[in-house]
């Protein structure tokens, strides 16, 4: 399969301010990837809807992905209802008054803990849900420690001195995730531990959920590594692996639409100013931290115009700094953050009431067509 750099097709003269706009064909580029990769492998791909859930896409992703994992009640009930399939569970916890109906939504489901299990397997297993274990192989190639789920001490997962000598009764598969944006090498290193610490248990099971993580979509993944590992794994063990990423799905399909509505300069620095929060509507940037790119900007030196953009909220952290342009930015002007569809729209906030960008998809015919516009009402249905 060919990969190509992807060149933008929208016209942003023709999208709202602000708006996160979702390239359609770059989103069927990506499940077309998925799609092969499970059909080499046999491995089932699911979208996880922590990192992408977009429901207005969801006819488009029914075609290529077997369903989608859930993390809560309120996605599993995203999947049951909006993509048509029931979801596969994966939640740090349960909870007592929301078993009954998320368990009637769910095909799958992972106990974060042997506790939970106790508590919760017998009547999730009652209702002939498949059960797993979320294990900790202590092993993470993690870019921060904020997204490593297996550091010493992590609350997500049994490790294996925790677990015991058999699989308790009833449970059928085991599930970790363990890695964040990583190549096909560090799966293949996250198996290599499971073997060594879960031996010959691995005999024993139906399914096992390898998380997600996968950066599959991204040009430089080797594809074929990870086909060959899925297809040995699946073999050697004649179980069923299962893939949940979130990137990968969204991964490099939008954008971020934003407007300059005022510069400020103080101390010989100018900030534009945009309708855009990074804490309200890009948290990421902050809490990774990363710096995200933006259509005609380079770094500091690389052009003679340099710029903080900054937020619209009150946040005093609320900006970026070191983005230089060719020509001085004008009022008005429209700034595009790229690859802004992924674990970006679902991390939105209403924080100081600042109005939240739209939701757009440009569809594969050039047109545009706006599918949200976020209000008064949604600010306050969100607070009492």
């Amino acid at each position: 399969m060919i990969r190509k750099e992807r060149r933008p097709g929208i016209d942003i003269d023709k999208v709202p301010s602000p708006c996160f706009v979702l390239e359609e064909k770059y989103l069927r580029d990506n499940l077309e990837i998925l799609k092969h990769v499970s059909d080499q492998s046999g491995a089932i791909i699911l979208c996880a809807l922590k990192g992408y859930s977009m429901w207005s896409s969801f006819p488009l992703i029914q075609r290529y992905l077997e369903g989608a994992t859930a993390s809560s009640l309120n996605e599993a009930r995203l999947c049951h209802e909006e993509m048509g399939h029931k979801a596969h569970l994966c939640c740090p916890v349960y909870f007592e008054d929301e078993l009954d109906e998320i368990l009637s939504i769910s095909s799958h489901i992972t106990f974060n803990s042997l506790n939970q299990f106790e508590r919760f397997g017998k009547k999730a297993l009652e209702q002939g849900l498949k059960s797993a274990i979320r294990i900790n192989p202590e092993f993470a190639d993690a870019p921060a420690e904020m997204y490593n789920p297996c550091t010493p001490g992590s609350r997500l997962g049994v490790t294996r001195a925790q677990f015991g000598d058999q699989l308790p009764e009833g449970v059928t598969g085991l599930h970790f995730h363990a890695l964040c944006e990583q190549n096909a090498d560090s799966l293949v290193k996250a198996l290599h531990e499971v073997e060594e610490k879960w031996g010959e248990m691995l005999y024993k099971l139906e399914w096992f959920n390898v998380g997600g993580g996968h950066h599959i979509t991204r040009i430089d993944y080797d594809i074929p590594l990870l086909i060959e590992t899925l297809r040995n794994f699946q073999d050697k063990y004649d179980l069923q692996v299962i893939m949940e990423p979130g990137e990968a799905v969204g991964w490099q399909t939008g954008y971020l639409i934003s407007t300059v509505e005022d510069i400020i300069e103080a101390n010989g620095i100018k900030t534009a100013m945009l309708d855009v929060s990074f804490s309200a509507h890009m948290p990421d940037t902050i809490e990774m931290p990363y710096k995200p790119k933006v259509w005609g900007a380079r770094g500091p030196g690389e052009a003679p115009h340099l710029y903080h953009l900054g937020g619209m909220t009150c946040l005093s952290g609320d900006y970026m700094s070191g983005y230089a342009f060719d020509q001085p930015l004008q009022i008005g002007q429209k700034l595009v953050f790229d690859d802004m569809i992924h674990y970006t729209m679902v991390k939105t906030t209403f924080f100081n009431g600042v109005k939240h960008p739209s939701i757009g998809i440009w569809r594969e015919n050039g047109e545009f067509e706006l599918i949200k516009n976020f209000g008064y009402q949604e600010f306050k249905a969100k607070l009492s």
